[in-house]
């Protein structure tokens, strides 16, 4: 792996690169093509991201059940981007402004910093930028989002402009994300439910077998907690009801 210090790094370098900034406060340079996923490693976000009263944008910190940490994001954009990939089970990391790229295109140094990179079980690597839908048809905007998708799809990985999902599945995500952390629901409250479930069964049918006599919202969480991990399935672009069909996927 060739690294640099950015200080060296300025000074004439006409490569494309990527920078990484690390846990221990150092900085270092790593030439675009020679980008692998264990620069990765103990790296933290480019950016510092800060929330202050009055701001434009909502940025924050999500608990990722994908990472057992704390991701950055600065919007709500950003933010349910973040839920959706934290949602997926084919996603094995997540980084948040992982690394700032700089390249020279069309004589200038241009530099930019994506929002997300997704490492998938498979291996593939995805490169997420988001922004709004009214704002893609800007010609700086696209502009700026254009050479990052180039320089990246020469390295053979992914890269993805993101400007939102349907909102009934996003607000089912999100009222599934809080049974995302383990311990929220009790395992043997889990087990027993998946247990219970058959393929094909009615959420609301799932829930009075489940119950027992009790009442059936005692045993929700179970189940959302099995939605959430993908063990069942069903289908999220409709809201929250009874009829929500629920498939075992393994």
């Amino acid at each position: 792996m060739a690294l640099q210090s950015s200080a060296q790094a300025r000074r004439g370098r006409s490569a494309p690169a990527a920078s990484f900034r690390y846990e221990d406060e150092t900085v270092r340079d790593v030439p675009f093509d020679e980008l692998r996923l264990t620069d990765f490693r103990r790296s933290k976000p480019w950016r510092t991201v800060r929330s202050v009263h009055g701001m434009a944008h909502h940025s924050g910190s999500y608990a990722s059940a994908t990472t057992n940490g704390h991701v950055v994001y600065e919007s709500r954009l950003e933010l349910a981007r973040l839920l959706l990939a934290d949602f997926d089970p084919a996603v094995q990391a997540i980084y948040a402004q992982p690394f700032r790229m700089t390249a020279k295109v069309d004589g200038r140094v241009r530099h930019h910093v994506p929002d997300f990179l997704l490492i998938m079980q498979s291996g593939v690597v995805q490169v997420v930028n988001v922004k709004p839908a009214d704002l893609l048809a800007d010609p700086k905007i696209k502009d700026a989002l254009a050479w990052p998708r180039k320089l990246v799809g020469r390295h053979g990985w992914g890269y993805e402009v993101w400007s939102g999902a349907d909102p009934i599945l996003l607000e089912n995500v999100r009222f599934l994300a809080a049974y995302r952390r383990p311990g929220v629901v009790p395992a043997e409250e889990i087990e027993r439910a998946w247990a219970s479930v058959q393929d094909g069964d009615q959420l609301a049918a799932a829930e009075h077998r489940l119950a027992e006599g009790r009442d059936p919202h005692e045993v929700r969480p179970s189940i959302m907690a099995l939605l959430w991990a993908g063990h069942l399935t069903t289908d999220l672009t409709t809201p929250l009801s009874g009829n929500w069909v629920l498939r075992r996927s393994g």
